[in-house]
This record gives C-alpha cells, sequence and structure tokens, in this order.
C-alpha cells in the first residue's frame, strides 16, 4: 500500500482540460447602459451567444436599491438601445420584431411594448427630449415604390458617392405621433443629443460623405426646424460630443493634432472660444468615455497599460482618481447618477464581463451573473512584465503560462493586437486562454504606437510600421528567451488587422517563427488605401501613395514576399471592408509563388470581425491546428 502510495505521488499533475472553442462562444456581452433621471434603475442590453448566424439581444433592468436584476423583453428577434422617459414611467427601446428596427414604448406599471413608430425605414437611433413629450431620432427616408420595384428586379447599379442615401435628422411629438425632418439626405449624422434647454439638438455631420478625409463637425439645430450653426471643427477623428447640464460648455473626444484616433477631453464654452485640450498635460492618458455630473466635474474611463479605471476630472483640467476594489476588475461601459452611484460593466483576463454596481459609499457589488457558468472554468492568470525594447523604451506586455509550467522552456505564440492605436488590456481573449490550455505560452506585447502610455507613445510608430515596433516585438521574444520562458526552437506569431499585419511582415523578415495566423491584414499598403473604407487614418501615417508611395512600399509585407518561408495560415471575411479581402489574396500569391507552406481560408458574408456561428468555430480549430502542426515540439 505504501508502495502504491508513493508511487502515485510522482506521477505528473494531470493538465487542466482543454478549453473547447464551443466554450469561448457561450459569453453574454452587457452594454448600452441606460439610467433613469432619478437614479433609481440602470436598463441594459444583454446579447446572447451566437447560434447559427444571429444574436439576439433583450433588455433587462437593474434596481438599484435591492441590486436585482430583471428581463424586460423576451421577444424572439432581438431589441436595443433602452432610453428612459427623463418625466414618465415608461421605457422606450428599438426592435425589429415586427420587421425593420422601430421605437417601442414599455409602461413600467404594467402592460406590453406598443410601437411609437411605424415604417419600412428601419430607425438607426433615438433619443428623448429633456421633458420627454419628443424623441429625436435617426432614419432614412422610406423608399418610394419605384425604388422598391428596382430591388426587387435587382435592378440596382449605383453610383458610388452619388447614389448614397444616409439617414436624416427627424423629430416627432410623442402625444400628436407628428414628425418633422431636420436635416437634408445628403448629410451624414454620426451623432445627435438634446440640449438640456431641449430646444435645440447637438448632432455631430458632414455634408461630405464622400471625402475620403474627416471632414465631420459639431452643430446645433432648433428642435421645431431652421438652420444649423456650426459650434466646432476639430482638425481630426473626434467623437462622443456632449453639452454640460448647465448648457453652458462642449465637450468630446478627440486627437491631440490632427489623428490617428480620439485620445484627449476637449472643452469649449458654447458662448464663444475655442477647445482646450483639458487632459493631455494632466493625464496625458486615452479618455474611452465620460459622463457630466451633477457637480459640474466629469467623470472619465481612463486607459492606464493595460488597465482602466475611473478618474473624475474638473473643468480646469486637474484630475484625481477615483479607485474602485480590485475584485471589480477593469470598469468599461458605465453610467452614473446624480447621487454619485455608478453602474458599470467590469471584466479581466480571467473575470467574463459582469454588470457591477458602486453606491458611492459601500464597496462595488456585482449585481448580475450573466456569465457564471465561467466562474467554474479555471483559467490562467496573467503575468504584467515590462522589458526593454532596442533603444531602451520600455514595453509592456502580458503573459499567460499554463499550470505547472515554472521551469520550464515552453512554445510560444506571440500576438500581436489590432490598430495600430489599439492595445491588449486586462480582459478576456479568446486566442491566447484556447492556447494556453493547450500548453503554449502565450504572449501580448503592447509596442510602440499602443494607446496607454502616453501621446508621445502612439506617435512613436508613425511612418514606421513594420520598424521600430517590430523591434518591440522581437526584443519581448528574446527577453521571454532569456528568462528561459521561451523555447527559441518553438515560436509562432499571429493577430488580426493591425495584428494580422504584424504577421505578415514578421515571416518576410525573420525565419524565427515556425508558424504564423494572419487574421484580416494589410499585405500592399498602396492597394489597402485605396480600396479600404476609412483611408484617413493610413492617411496620418503616411500620407497619400500618389504624392508619397516609398514610405507605402516600404513597409508592405509584399514588398519582401520573396524572404517568407514560414508556414502562414490567412483568415478573411469576403465582405470586410476595413482591410478588403485583396490584401489577403495578395499575400496569399505571393507565399505559393515562392512555395511557402500556406492557407488562405475564406469567410462569405463575414466583415472585419466574425458573426457567425459556424465560421467562428472553424477559425478557432484551424488556428489550433496550424500552431499544433508547425510550433508544438
Amino acid at each position: 500500500m505504501i508502495l502504491v502510495l508513493l508511487l502515485l505521488l510522482l506521477l505528473p499533475a494531470p493538465a487542466l482540460a482543454q478549453l473547447a472553442p464551443e466554450q469561448v462562444l457561450n459569453i453574454r456581452q452587457i452594454s448600452e447602459l441606460n439610467m433613469s433621471s432619478d437614479g433609481k434603475r440602470v436598463a441594459f442590453t444583454v446579447t446572447e451567444p451566437v447560434k447559427g448566424i444571429d444574436r439576439n439581444r433583450d433588455i433587462w433592468m437593474l434596481d438599484a436599491a435591492t441590486r436585482k436584476v430583471r428581463q424586460l423583453t423576451f421577444s424572439p428577434k432581438s431589441e436595443s438601445q433602452p432610453r428612459w422617459n427623463p418625466r414618465k414611467n415608461e421605457l422606450a427601446f428599438l426592435s425589429n420584431r415586427d420587421g425593420a428596427a422601430q421605437i417601442y414604448v414599455l409602461p413600467m406599471e404594467g402592460g406590453e411594448a406598443s410601437a411609437l413608430t411605424q415604417g419600412k425605414s428601419g430607425i438607426q437611433s433615438f433619443d428623448w427630449s429633456p421633458d420627454g413629450t419628443q424623441i429625436a431620432y435617426l432614419a432614412p427616408d422610406p423608399k418610394v415604390s419605384e425604388e422598391d420595384q428596382k430591388e426587387k428586379d435587382r435592378d440596382d447599379a449605383r453610383v458610388v458617392d452619388r447614389d448614397e442615401s444616409f439617414a436624416r435628422l427627424w423629430v416627432m411629438d410623442v402625444e400628436s405621433n407628428k414628425t418633422h425632418p431636420l436635416t437634408a439626405g445628403n448629410w451624414r449624422i454620426s451623432e445627435m443629443k438634446w440640449f438640456p434647454s431641449g430646444d435645440k439638438l447637438l448632432i455631430v455631420a458632414t455634408d461630405h460623405p464622400e471625402s475620403d478625409k474627416d471632414t465631420e463637425r459639431i452643430f446645433s439645430i432648433p428642435a421645431a426646424g431652421g438652420q444649423m450653426t456650426q459650434i466646432a471643427a476639430p482638425a481630426g477623428p473626434f467623437g462622443q460630443a456632449s453639452i454640460s447640464r448647465d448648457g453652458k460648455f462642449l465637450t468630446f473626444l478627440a486627437a491631440r493634432v490632427d489623428g490617428p484616433s480620439p485620445h484627449d477631453l476637449y472643452l469649449q464654452t458654447l458662448d464663444g472660444g475655442p477647445a482646450r485640450n483639458i487632459t493631455g498635460n494632466n493625464l496625458d492618458r486615452p479618455i474611452g468615455a465620460y459622463a457630466w455630473l451633477a457637480d459640474g466635474s466629469i467623470l472619465g474611463l481612463v486607459q492606464t497599460g493595460f488597465k482602466t479605471g475611473f478618474y473624475r476630472i474638473a473643468r480646469d483640467g486637474s484630475a484625481r482618481e477615483a479607485p474602485l476594489p480590485d475584485q471589480a476588475g477593469n470598469p468599461g461601459s458605465f453610467v452614473a447618477a446624480d447621487s454619485g452611484a455608478i453602474a458599470f460593466v467590469a471584466q479581466s483576463t480571467t473575470k467574463i464581463a459582469e454588470l457591477w454596481f458602486y453606491d458611492g459609499k459601500n464597496p462595488a457589488e456585482r449585481v448580475s451573473h450573466f456569465n457564471e457558468s465561467w466562474d467554474k472554468i479555471p483559467l490562467i492568470e496573467p503575468e504584467f512584465l515590462h522589458y526593454k525594447s532596442f533603444d531602451g523604451t520600455e514595453i509592456e506586455g502580458e503573459l499567460l503560462t499554463p499550470m505547472g509550467s515554472q521551469g520550464k522552456r515552453l512554445p510560444l505564440i506571440t500576438l500581436i493586437h489590432g490598430g495600430p492605436t489599439g492595445r491588449w488590456g486586462d480582459s478576456f481573449e479568446s486566442w491566447g486562454q484556447l492556447l494556453v490550455s493547450r500548453g503554449y505560452a502565450v504572449f501580448y506585447p503592447n509596442v510602440r504606437g499602443s494607446t496607454g502610455y502616453g501621446w508621445k507613445f502612439v506617435e512613436a510608430n508613425r511612418a514606421d510600421w513594420g520598424g521600430a515596433d517590430f523591434k518591440d516585438v522581437m526584443a519581448g521574444v528574446d527577453f521571454l528567451i532569456r528568462r528561459g520562458t521561451a523555447d527559441p526552437d518553438h515560436l509562432g506569431i499571429g493577430g488580426w488587422s493591425y495584428g494580422g499585419y504584424m504577421a505578415m511582415w514578421a515571416v518576410t523578415q525573420t525565419n524565427r517563427f515556425k508558424a504564423s495566423v494572419a487574421g484580416a491584414g494589410l499585405s500592399d499598403l498602396a492597394s489597402e488605401y485605396g480600396t479600404e473604407a476609412g483611408p484617413s487614418y493610413d492617411e496620418w501615417f503616411y500620407g497619400v501613395p500618389y504624392e508619397k508611395p516609398e514610405g507605402f512600399i516600404k513597409s508592405s509585407p509584399i514588398t519582401y514576399i520573396q524572404n517568407a518561408h514560414t508556414p502562414t495560415l490567412i483568415l478573411q471575411g469576403e465582405a470586410d471592408t476595413t482591410d478588403p479581402i485583396g490584401q489577403s489574396q495578395q499575400f496569399y500569391r505571393g507565399l505559393k509563388r515562392y512555395g511557402v507552406k500556406s492557407d488562405l481560408a475564406l469567410y462569405p458574408r463575414e466583415g472585419h470581425g466574425f458573426r457567425e456561428e459556424k465560421h467562428v468555430l472553424d477559425m478557432y480549430r484551424r488556428i489550433l491546428a496550424w500552431y499544433d502542426q508547425y510550433v508544438k515540439p
């Protein structure tokens, strides 16, 4: 008996069960939080895991006093954008239960939701007026019978930029059900909301939607109809325009200069004067979202490295952290009440997103259990590390290693985030958890160009994709080899979008990786500029290829395709307009020409991110099989 026990003790510990692709699809998403004006209730949307080609969405509600959540809508179709009436005990939302999305109103005293609007044109977004008597919404003009017939006959040729139609801004009087338009059909409107006074609306719009540049501006327009008045014209990309509660200040998130993406919070008085960057000096970290509070200050959600947290920001730019308990994880979308209470969605690498509530006095409390099945699934805690790159720049990374692997060299997969003005955050990431459960170490470097480390770090790879940022990647790999974590003979790389670009770039620059997985990558930056939607982002980095082709050529993986020898899996949605299909086809053709082992998997109907169940499962299985074939010892 003693001998048997000794033998059992000498056996290796059982490995954790491998995480299955089907499991990582089983996540419910929480979004679109909206708090009632009295702060007593929070409505929000819960998106179910994908089934077939659909993800059903329903409206739920949190009672702030009892901390209880309950489901409000049960339609087999989808509901979204819950909005409390500021003056009545009712909730409006969008639903496609009877065709195109329309506004429905649900009385909270009891009863069924009824349609407030009707028509063939789907409503894109809406907002209650401050007194609850009107609703503003965005919707295209209804199609005339001739257009309907042409669509049925497939007589649907169109002229680009000239035959485009955009949603108009409409205002409805709720009692009379009378509606009138405020804008013409040649304006593209991306944001709209009411002024606190209720007599006009704030809109972000452009009358040059055909332009390849950032031409949106901020306007006010009378709710009764009339001329638009320009309030601000930020130089580069911006968003989340808002008016202070006293109606005196405009705020928005914008780039530091003219691009490439919003980073800082700007404030402008509405009685005249330029916009001021109020967070660039004091915080110098990207603001992900913000809300005006009753005391005139601003609650901002700030990215700092892999973490996110709340800061209270004054109009003069002074800021102080408003910390939450560590167990709450990293907050994401949120809403705030006049009392100081906030409801927010939070997650971490090992905690799937749930809804939390903080009353401003007691510890933050998790109030939902939508993903509680994940509480019993062992996920790998990350190690956050710092290392020096080739020029001494400090780079932060996240590392996942299998349980019980201390002291062992492991096959290493390095994953690159999208962007490049993106980042890896402390949140659940499916590729990594699938791989680490199969014995890989997984490395997430936030290389230069990433957000969360200040504006200068964002600018650091301008006109230098594949240069210092790629050296940051390789410095991280070398760091993990030196410390004994990574096996230098079993390295892989992968990523999506800019991460896909870097996976393509890597195989043309080095043979150190045994396999590469490039999802929706960029192989030829000049043709990417000429075929993608929204090329102004790339223009900030390189200009335009008609005038400065040398930068596009220098940083394109296809330029160096003859150097490639690494087995490469390419994944591409056929309907992707962000990084169009030609980018993957061109790289695959080049790999074939030089006899490099490669597969190109195309997914019909999919855009830049995959949505259909069978496609997502197929993608995960291909990724795992590719690394298992070429990287594993």
